[in-house]
C-alpha cells in the first residue's frame, strides 16, 4: 500500500480544530496560542508531516527558491558557482534547485518548464552548448520573474549577466605562447554558435595577427570540449604533414585528454608542443606535466548571479536596470606551456 500524506486536516483532526487555526500555528500566527503552537508542532512531528511548497507558494506568490540550470555538475566551474549562488541565498532565506541539461536543449526547457511549474522565485542559468532558440527563456521573462544568465548567455536575452572577458582571455594565452618562441598555434574550441566560444575564437584570431602568426585553418578545430574531443582532436593535429607548436585548448577536460595522447606519444612538452587549457580544473595541477589554464573565479561569478537576483527581488519590485558584469581572469602558467623553465 502507498502510504498517504499527511495533511493539515489530519492534524486539525487529531487536535480537534480548524485546518485554518494549524495552518496559523504552523505559520507562528501570534494569533494562536504558544500552548497550541506546541501542541500542532508536535502532531506535526508524529505524523512526518511535510509543507506543500508549492500550494504555499500559490498562496504567497513566493516560494523562497530559485532555480539554477547548469550545463553539467562534474565540472569543479559549475559545483564552485552552484556552491556559492546557494551560500548567498541561503543567507536571505531561500534553498536552490539544481538541474542540469547534460549541453541539451532537450532536456533545458524542461528543466525551465520544472523550475516555472515549481513556481521559483527566479531562474539563474549557463545555457547548453545546443542551445541557439531562446524562446523558452523568452517564457521566463514573460512569467515575470528575474532571470540571470552566467557563463553562457550574454546580451543574448537582453538580462543581467555575470561572466569573464573571454576574448581578452584568448589573447592572454596567444601572447603567452608566443613569448615561448611558439609559431605554429593550434586552438581546439568549443562551438561558434556558443557565444562564449565564439568569442575565444575571435580572440586567438586577432591574437594571431597582432603577432603576426599565421592563421591555418587546419590549426582551428570546434568541439564539444570532452577528453574524449580532446584525445580525437590531438590525434588529428598530430597527423598533420606540419605540425602544431603549441596547442591551445578551450576547456581544461578536453586539455586532459590532449595532454594524455602527448604523454602516449613520447612528445616532448612543451617543448616539441606547448598545450595550454581553460577553466583551472583541480586536476589540471596535479597532473604531469602541470597544465597552464585559465583562472575564471567562479566563486566571484556565483555570488555575483546570487546577489543580482537578490537585487531584482529587494522590496518586492523587479529591478528595471540590467547588469552586466565582466570579471577578469587569470593566466596560471604552468609545466605545460613554460618552455623557459623546462
Amino acid at each position: 500500500m502507498i502510504k498517504k500524506k499527511t495533511t493539515i486536516k489530519d492534524i486539525a483532526s487529531v487536535l480537534n480544530i480548524s485546518p485554518a487555526a494549524v495552518s496559523k500555528a504552523l505559520h507562528n500566527d501570534s494569533r494562536i496560542s504558544e500552548k497550541t503552537k506546541k501542541a500542532v508542532r508536535q502532531v506535526a512531528k508524529n505524523l512526518n508531516y511535510q509543507p506543500n511548497h508549492l500550494a504555499s507558494a500559490l498562496r504567497s506568490g513566493k516560494s523562497k527558491l530559485v532555480g539554477v540550470i547548469v550545463p553539467r555538475t562534474n565540472s569543479n566551474f559549475f559545483s564552485s558557482v552552484i556552491q556559492n549562488i546557494e551560500e548567498v541565498l541561503n543567507k536571505e532565506g531561500y534553498n536552490i534547485i539544481i538541474t542540469q541539461s547534460n549541453e541539451s536543449f532537450k532536456k533545458e526547457c524542461a528543466s525551465i518548464d520544472t523550475l516555472l511549474f515549481t513556481q521559483v522565485d527566479g531562474i539563474i542559468a549557463s545555457m547548453a552548448n545546443e542551445t541557439v532558440d531562446l524562446s523558452y527563456y523568452e517564457k521566463v521573462k514573460k512569467a515575470g520573474i528575474p532571470l540571470i544568465t552566467f557563463d553562457r548567455g550574454e546580451n543574448d536575452l537582453n538580462v543581467d549577466y555575470i561572466g569573464i572577458d573571454d576574448y581578452n582571455s584568448s589573447h592572454l594565452i596567444v601572447e603567452h605562447l608566443a613569448a615561448q618562441g611558439c609559431k605554429r598555434i593550434a586552438h581546439i574550441g568549443g562551438f561558434k554558435r556558443t557565444r562564449i566560444f565564439n568569442n575565444r575564437i575571435k580572440g586567438y584570431i586577432d591574437a594571431l595577427n597582432k603577432h603576426n602568426l599565421p592563421l591555418i585553418d587546419e590549426l582551428l578545430i570546434e568541439s564539444d570540449l570532452t577528453i574524449k574531443d580532446g584525445r580525437e582532436k590531438m590525434h588529428q593535429l598530430l597527423a598533420l604533414t606540419h605540425r602544431p607548436d603549441a596547442v591551445y585548448v578551450a576547456g581544461d577536460y578536453a586539455a586532459l585528454g590532449a595532454l594524455q595522447v602527448l604523454n602516449e606519444e613520447k612528445i616532448s612538452i612543451p617543448n616539441e608542443i606547448a598545450l595550454v587549457g581553460f577553466g583551472n580544473e583541480p586536476f589540471s595541477s596535479m597532473v604531469t606535466p602541470s597544465i597552464t589554464s585559465i583562472e575564471q573565479h567562479s566563486d566571484e561569478i556565483g555570488k555575483q548571479a546570487a546577489l543580482s537576483f537578490l537585487e531584482h527581488v529587494k522590496n518586492d519590485v523587479i529591478k528595471q536596470t540590467l547588469t552586466k558584469k565582466i570579471l577578469d581572469v587569470e593566466l596560471l602558467i604552468r609545466d605545460s606551456s613554460n618552455r623557459k623553465h623546462s
